[in-house]
């Protein structure tokens, strides 16, 4: 399965390649049989200050945002939505978490599409549901599971 990526980079921050985008999306989204889109939009704090506030209610800027398409009829391909991911956060979360930083940006896409595919951490078995589905998907690009620290 291969899903069509826009990446738009905002922010002045680095990135990974875009090619890098395309691989973490397809592995994230391997368990669905349908061509589909998403777009990746990278910004700075400023930006995902503001959409968190405007959209969440929430201060400050945070590692990504996810904002799935509802299509009131069937489109090939599905359009999925967007992320947001905010250049600053994830480089300080991989600092303080002490990850490597490519695999923080992988894990963020993935918990991302898998917002997009309406896939939610609300409650308990919610979120069990979801860091499993990560932590397979993860390993399957050789990324050590992201919640190991949550174990100790």
């Amino acid at each position: 399965m291969t899903a069509t990526v826009d990446i738009q980079k905002i922010s002045a921050g680095s990135s990974p390649a875009a090619e890098q985008f395309e691989l973490w999306v397809d592995a994230g989204l391997e368990h669905i049989n349908e061509p589909c889109e998403l777009s990746i939009r990278i910004v700075d704090d400023e930006e995902s200050a503001e959409l968190n506030s405007t959209y969440r209610g929430k201060s400050g800027p945070t590692n990504v945002l996810s904002f799935p398409f509802e299509s009131p009829i069937a489109l090939t391909p599905r359009l999925l939505g967007d992320l947001v991911i905010c250049v600053p956060v994830v480089e300080r979360e991989a600092k303080e978490q002490n990850k490597v930083l490519e695999h923080h940006w992988a894990h963020l896409v993935v918990h991302g599409c898998l917002h997009l595919l309406g896939y939610d951490h609300i409650d308990d078995d919610e979120a069990d549901q979801m860091e499993a589905l990560e932590v397979t998907i993860l390993q399957s690009l050789n990324i050590d599971d992201p919640y190991q620290e949550k174990l100790l």
